[in-house]
């Protein structure tokens, strides 16, 4: 996870992970929608790429889901952009 408050206008955190498979990235997008909306009652503002991009993005605001295939989370390497952003264990 990423911390990006000190650094972003449009969230203040990106979760980032990543799934073996095309299934597996639908199963992790999905896992986290339904745990947010059971627990949480927070529902996407938007999710995008589900799954045959390699790269699920699920938009919750002030959090950023990215669940990447591993070739996709190597060659975008979301976590060099943001360098200078503090990583937080979850």
């Amino acid at each position: 996870m990423l911390d990006l408050r000190k650094f972003s206008s449009f969230t203040d955190f990106f979760v980032i992970c990543t799934g073996a498979s095309e299934p597996q990235l639908k199963a992790i997008a999905n896992e986290i929608e339904d745990r947010l909306k059971k627990e949480h009652k927070v529902r996407p503002i938007g999710t995008d790429g589900y799954p045959l991009s390699q790269w699920v993005i699920a938009d919750y605001g002030d959090v950023v889901v990215h669940i990447f295939h591993p070739e996709k989370r190597a060659h975008y390497r979301i976590e060099e952009m943001w360098n200078d952003a503090p990583r937080l264990k979850i």
